[in-house]
């Protein structure tokens, strides 16, 4: 769609960059992406087969874990398609609709991640302070109102984003997004016309999600600490301890690259466009490849299981 002298327009086709300043290197760009699209599909994939299949593994620590792993499934195929076909395809057009539905699927992953790790502080913080009452606490109508209303929220929450983009925001600036896949505020800042509602919406959403999912991590474990510290033998801290650090590790990886990235791409005036992407793509993309691989290595109980799995089918 042809845009001049200052035309303001409603766009039916955006069009997506990829990388800023890294055009002409994105096929090499896409090489690294594509492994970690496998990687992390194979081991999310093998992750929620070994908890669907080993009954030992039907707990709910680990029926949590399984729905964090569909949720990186989810997430990684939001984007990473898309993303590889603009890197090596030259398919940088998306539909006005499509970018929209992609944006609310990325941006709902990500909610519901955010919820899933809550889900399992809770959890750690119920078997190791209060351990006789865990299985009572913990039933399976709990575990499955959790999940619902992790979902739920992420869903109704979100939502708005795509939706006052759609009905708020009538004529934009220009169709070509500095970015790899639709984000929320990459399409505002498109828009010719008074964005101050949406900009209020997300901060809205980032502040009531992720803001309100981190003070309750943190309320858990440092009641987690206070027990575990109090535990008389040394063995019976570490542990418990030890039950926790898989978490505790994919919690602040999670949260850290979040709140760096939005702190980069709020105020980070100074640093290169390529840069910013780049952190919004790892953003995305390390958290599902990083979760197996932790909870592979630091669970006895999903590694007895990979075993038992190939070593059935052998």
């Amino acid at each position: 769609m042809p845009f001049a002298n200052g035309t303001c327009f409603k766009p039916w086709v955006f069009t997506l960059i990829g990388i800023p300043g890294l055009e002409s290197v994105q096929h090499w760009v896409g090489i690294p992406f594509f492994i970690s699209f496998i990687l992390a599909t194979f081991g999310n994939a093998l992750l929620v087969t070994i908890i669907r299949i080993e009954h030992s593994l039907h707990e709910p620590m680990y029926i949590f874990l399984a729905v964090l792993a569909a949720t990186d499934l989810g997430l990684t195929f939001c984007i990473t398609p898309k993303m590889l076909a603009i890197f090596w395809l030259q398919s940088r057009e998306i539909h006005f609709d499509s970018c929209l539905i992609q944006m609310y699927f990325t941006h709902t992953f990500q909610c519901m991640e955010s919820g899933i790790l809550l889900a399992m502080a809770f959890d750690r913080y119920v078997a190791i302070c209060e351990p006789l009452r865990h299985s009572a606490i913990l039933t399976k109508k709990v575990l499955i109102t959790i999940i619902m209303a992790v979902t739920i929220r992420a869903s109704i929450i979100i939502i708005m984003c795509p939706l006052l983009i759609k009905l708020r925001l009538k004529h934009f600036r220009t169709t070509v997004i500095s970015h790899s896949y639709c984000e929320h505020m990459a399409v505002v800042k498109l828009a010719a016309e008074n964005v101050r509602v949406n900009k209020a919406y997300g901060l809205f959403v980032a502040f009531s999600v992720l803001g309100f999912d981190v003070i309750f991590i943190f309320l858990s474990y440092a009641f987690i600490f206070q027990a575990v510290f109090k535990l008389p033998q040394k063995e019976a801290r570490f542990k418990a301890f030890n039950t926790c650090t898989a978490h505790i590790f994919v919690f602040l990886q999670f949260y850290i690259l979040t709140f760096f990235t939005s702190f980069i791409h709020r105020f980070g005036f100074n640093v290169a466009p390529y840069v910013h992407i780049l952190l919004s793509n790892l953003y995305l993309l390390v958290p599902p490849l990083l979760n197996p691989i932790v909870y592979g290595v630091k669970t006895k109980q999903i590694r007895e299981g990979v075993i038992k799995m190939f070593t059935r089918k052998g």
